[in-house]
Parts: C-alpha cells; sequence; structure tokens
C-alpha cells in the first residue's frame, strides 16, 4: 500500500469511529464512584456499554457518602452515581461534580424487606420494635437507605418505640447491596430497605410495603460527571447510554421506578421527591 493510500485509510478509519461510535481501540476508560442502590443494572450496563463502545467501565461500589469521600481522597473519578439526592447535593455544594451534568436515572422506595415467606410474620413497621426480631439497617451515616430509614423511624415512632427498635438492631450495614445481603444470607429478620430488593434476589427476598403515611419521601438515583474527571465527553458519554432506552431497559429488568409517577403509583399516594435529610446525632453509632 503506497503512503497516500495508508493516510487515506487511516483518516477514513478515524472518521468512521468519530460518525458512528464503532470502537477502534479497547485502551480508554472511565471511573464511576457508584452507590450500591444501582448496583446489578450498571453492572450490566458496564458490560454492554464496553462491548458497544470498547471503552472500559470501572465501577467503585459503596455507601453513597463513603464512595464521595473516596472520589475526594483519590481526587479522580469521571463520574458520581450515588444512591439518592442527599449526597449529589452535597457533591454539589462541595463543588464536586458539574451540576449542569446531573441527570435523575431511576426512583426509589423505602420499604420493609424480609426474608421470603415472612417467616417472622410482619406487617408494619411497629412490628419492628416487637421484642427478639433481629433489625438491620444500613449506616445512617454514609448510606442512602440507612439515611432514608432513620428519616421514617424519627417522624413515626414514639421515644419508648425508638428505644425498643435500636434495642432490635443487630447491626448497621456497610452499604444498600449489604443491607438486602442481610436478609439473603439471614443475619437479620427484617430491613428497612429499597422496595426494589425483592427483585435482586427473588427467591430470598420479600418486600412489605410501608403504610403510605409512613413513608416520607420518594427518592431517586441521580448521576454526574466529577470535577475530577479527565475524559469528560467519554463520561458523558455513558451517562447519554444510560438514560437511552437500551440503558433504561436494564433497569427496568430489575423494577426499578422509571418515574415519580410509577412511585407514586406503587405508594398509593403523592410525596415529595428527593430532597435532604440530616440525620440526628444519636444515630452516628449504633
Amino acid at each position: 500500500m503506497k503512503s497516500k493510500e495508508i493516510i487515506l485509510f487511516v483518516v477514513t478509519m478515524g472518521l468512521l469511529f468519530f460518525l458512528t461510535g464503532t470502537p477502534c481501540s479497547h485502551s480508554e476508560e472511565i471511573l464511576v464512584f457508584a452507590g450500591a442502590a444501582s448496583k446489578p443494572p450498571t453492572e450490566e450496563a458496564a458490560k454492554v456499554f464496553e462491548k458497544k463502545t470498547g471503552v472500559k467501565v470501572n465501577v467503585t461500589f459503596g455507601g453513597s457518602g463513603f464512595v464521595l469521600s473516596q472520589m475526594t481522597l483519590a481526587k479522580k473519578g469521571d463520574i458520581y452515581f450515588p444512591g439518592s439526592s442527599d449526597y449529589m447535593e452535597i457533591a454539589k455544594k462541595k463543588g464536586l461534580v458539574f451540576p449542569e451534568t446531573e441527570r435523575n436515572i431511576v426512583y426509589l422506595v423505602p420499604a420493609i424487606n424480609v426474608q421470603k415467606g415472612n417467616p417472622k410474620g410482619i406487617k408494619s413497621l411497629r412490628d419492628l420494635t416487637k421484642p427478639g426480631l433481629r433489625v438491620a439497617i444500613a449506616n445512617p451515616v454514609g448510606v442512602c437507605v440507612g439515611l432514608y430509614a432513620v428519616e421514617i423511624v424519627e417522624k413515626n415512632f414514639t421515644a419508648e418505640e425508638k428505644a425498643a427498635f435500636k434495642k432490635n438492631l443487630v447491626n448497621y450495614t456497610e452499604s444498600c447491596e449489604k443491607t438486602a445481603t442481610a436478609i439473603s444470607l439471614k443475619t437479620a429478620d427484617a430491613v428497612i430497605g429499597w422496595e426494589v430488593f425483592q427483585h435482586w434476589d427473588p427467591a430470598r427476598i420479600e418486600t412489605i410495603a410501608l403504610n403510605k403515611q409512613e413513608i416520607v419521601r420518594i427518592g431517586y438515583i441521580p448521576i454526574a460527571i466529577s470535577r475530577f474527571t479527565s475524559n469528560r465527553p467519554l463520561a458523558q458519554r455513558f451517562i447519554d447510554f444510560l438514560l437511552s432506552d437500551e440503558g433504561k431497559a436494564l433497569f427496568k429488568k430489575y423494577h426499578y421506578f422509571m418515574s415519580p409517577e410509577e412511585a407514586i403509583a406503587w405508594i398509593g399516594e403523592r410525596k415529595p421527591v428527593g430532597g435532604e435529610y440530616v440525620v440526628p446525632g444519636q444515630w452516628k453509632g449504633k
């Protein structure tokens, strides 16, 4: 092949990649710091995106506050993908993300999760105060679902009921994933988690809906580009993929609520969406 033909070939392949997004190398990577509330579909999305584009998506999962601290200390990461608005608001206030890039991916409703078949016969929030029950919540300082659990307990329980509930607490779990796993592995009889947990492990987890009056707000899973990104266009491309029909299908597979209206329909009453909650000091350490 002559030199002019080689140059033309290289230019043509480069243009083809630019126009179609067809991968021409597997050397590009992005790093996502994610709350574990989205773990099952996000893991699948990362694999599909890599197969489509050749871009490897490395995801660090954990409690939303904990992974935010990791991203901040490391001063690296292309995307922040927490499990609730509470932690995204913190990230925005600290200037750790580009606020104009924030998008909402899916919506969440808090609920009680129990072992399949509900062997303890748990029917209500107040049942979690019964003596001898093993209850777990996520660490409310750093994990979105734990923060929501405390908010619900503080709103609905008397001082005596709170004391009884705390006596039943056997664990503060480290992430949404580990909160669900506490039921799967039967290390707890019940957790205050997300409604969606039952769809992560339908053979072992069952959801008991809270009374609509007990639910304070609907959560959502936001995403934004990190200030530490080394490749903002590529980070945006992954966000766009999650918002595409193909990306949304992966979340629908696990029965996440795709809109506030879907969450409201499940609850049976309109609730505020998103927002922030400050955990009272007495919950900072079980």
